[in-house]
């Protein structure tokens, strides 16, 4: 019994965190007086989650699992969060929501690893319920693009106090970027680039018959992963994606293809950024590449907030190597006298934690990667790994971790990638589980 509630509450969050947005606006603005509790439904989840998870390691004698450097640098930033909330207290609910936003994709991480390192019957049905919140993710982006009106989430109760139902290029009305599902286009993107990157580990490296249905499905996760990815017009996203793509392809059919292929490959490509340059005054390139419409005398433009953001965030992680305190950098920070957002993964956690935390979460990152690579030769692993690599390049531009949709995604696929990478070394001997 209590496997099947621990697997079904992990179940819930990885399936429902892609419903997330529209129901917890809708229902919020259905029952005001429950917002916040509304929007807790996958934290109460977790802190369940997490009171079993003892027990489940006590009742099969597999505290060893947790033993590995990488959970322990993860248990390091834990109590380094923890630690410093005495030191820079920032006020209750700044605190609280800073928190969650720091360790919540760490403990699930954990928690899904634990949940197939004991039960690896599993983890076929967390795949397919990844599949499953996908197609729901990517259909509807599909819609937006074409049927829908782009204000139509609206009615769910989208607006300017909630989520807006679409957002525009620098307020370009001709350019309009959807959000699908999730809270805005650049997190639509960044989930739509891991979809095409484990979809392209998958084509080149899966080694079995895919039946009719599995090609409808592909089908859809292939053309919805790609609207999505460009109706969000987020550049970091794109980015993501050729770099996932180029590692995927380094990793499969690399060692196969010619070194004049190389060349022209990489003439192709000093070919594009030419071509950019030269086309920089073009109604498309200034717009959607650039971010910058000479036409237009709004005077916003992204690409400045993105570069003041990186000067001031770096100025402040040198002059406070001790960081800021817990919940003093990007929506928890709206909570207090002192609102911040740094646009940069690195320096919104060396704020949060100081460099001893940046140090930490390094190490984390680092460590989950390499294992991830020596496990490449599963496509989805692979997959995982490229999509990893890039989400850590986005993060350069913006916190790509703080979206808790992409963040309980990927690093939940990282836990199920490091369950397939081992194999057989984590099946228990226990009789329980043998059965």
């Amino acid at each position: 019994m209590l496997k099947k509630v621990y697997i079904g509450l992990l179940l819930i969050i990885f399936g429902g965190i892609v419903l997330h947005a529209p129901l917890s606006v809708g229902f919020g603005s259905l029952f005001p007086d429950y917002d916040l509790l509304i929007k807790s439904w996958k934290e109460i989840l977790l802190g369940i989650a997490t009171l079993l998870l003892p027990v489940l390691l006590t009742l099969h004698k597999r505290w060893n699992i947790l033993k590995e450097p990488l959970f322990l640098c993860i248990a390091g930033f834990a109590a380094l969060n923890i630690a410093l909330i005495p030191v820079f207290f920032t006020g209750a609910d700044a605190t609280l929501a800073g928190i969650l936003i720091n360790l919540r994709y760490l403990l699930f991480f954990v928690l899904v690893y634990v949940a197939l390192a004991l039960y690896p019957q599993y983890t076929r049905l967390f795949i397919k319920v990844f599949v499953a919140g996908a197609l729901v993710v990517l259909g509807f982006a599909i819609l937006q693009l074409t049927i829908l009106p782009n204000d139509f989430l609206k009615y769910l109760g989208y607006g300017e106090t909630t989520i807006m139902p679409y957002l525009t290029v620098d307020q370009n009305e001709a350019f309009v970027r959807i959000n699908s599902m999730l809270r805005g286009p650049n997190p639509l993107g960044a989930y739509a680039m891991v979809v095409l990157v484990l979809l392209l580990a998958f084509w080149l490296k899966a080694k079995r018959e895919i039946t009719k249905r599995e090609q409808v499905v592909l089908a859809i996760l292939g053309v919805g992963g790609i609207v999505a990815l460009w109706a969000s017009y987020s550049r970091s996203a794109a980015l993501g994606l050729a770099l996932g793509a180029a590692l995927v392809l380094a990793a499969t059919v690399g060692k196969r293809i010619s070194k004049t292929l190389w060349i022209v490959l990489a003439v192709v490509a000093l070919a594009v950024g030419g071509s950019l340059v030269a086309f920089k005054d073009t109604d498309f390139v200034s717009n959607v590449i650039l971010h910058e419409d000479p036409s237009e005398g709004n005077g916003v433009n992204s690409n400045d907030g993105h570069a003041d953001s990186l000067v001031d965030g770096t100025k402040r992680v040198l002059a406070q190597p001790l960081g800021g305190g817990i919940g003093s950098t990007g929506s928890a920070s709206l909570l207090t006298d002192s609102p911040l957002i740094i646009e940069n993964q690195y320096l919104f956690i060396a704020h949060e934690t100081g460099w001893i935390g940046l140090g930490l979460f390094g190490a984390v990152t680092w460590l989950l990667l390499s294992k991830l690579w020596r496990g490449r030769k599963d496509w989805f692993v692979l997959g995982v790994f490229a999509s990893g690599i890039a989400l850590a390049v986005i993060g350069l531009i913006q916190p790509v971790w703080v979206d808790e949709t992409v963040a309980l995604i990927w690093w939940s696929l990282a836990a199920i990638a490091l369950v397939r990478s081992r194999g057989s070394d984590i099946l228990l001997a226990d009789n329980d589980n043998k059965k």
